[in-house]
């Protein structure tokens, strides 16, 4: 059975597993997932990730990060901006703040998958996938 927001998915297992205090959460692997990975890595919202083959498929297993305990958790909120019904994208003078600065948007450029502070840098818009806070 073929998916219709992949990226949905993978958002929507991160934020099931970091509510019921998971340690990891495994992830169908595709390049664009591993770019998402890479920047909640670079950005503190999780530890790491290990892309795993299973014969034919790749599962990406992401170990979440939490506080001293596992009652902090360091994502407090994780959502889905642009869907296939509704494609949201933002010049880089109008890129969206998540909580004034505090989370980060996700969006997808000419350049690459990057944050929405390197998007301003760059002086690129694009789509935005997600909000992270």
């Amino acid at each position: 059975m073929s998916m219709s927001d992949p990226i949905a998915d993978m958002l929507t297992r991160i934020r099931n597993a970091n509510s019921a205090r998971h340690n990891t959460v495994d992830v169908p692997s595709s390049r664009e997932k591993t770019a998402i990975a890479d920047i909640l890595i670079k950005e503190g919202y999780v530890k790491s990730y290990e892309v795993v083959k299973d014969g034919v498929k790749k599962t990406m297993r992401i170990t979440l990060k939490y506080g001293k305990d596992k009652n902090e958790k360091v994502i407090t909120g994780i959502r889905r901006i642009s869907k296939p019904g509704l494609r949201v994208y933002s010049t880089c003078e109008k890129m969206p703040r998540v909580l004034g600065g505090l989370g980060t948007a996700i969006v997808s450029t000419n350049k690459g998958i990057v944050t929405d502070k390197e998007a301003r840098k760059q002086g690129v818009g694009g789509e935005v996938l997600a909000f992270v806070w």
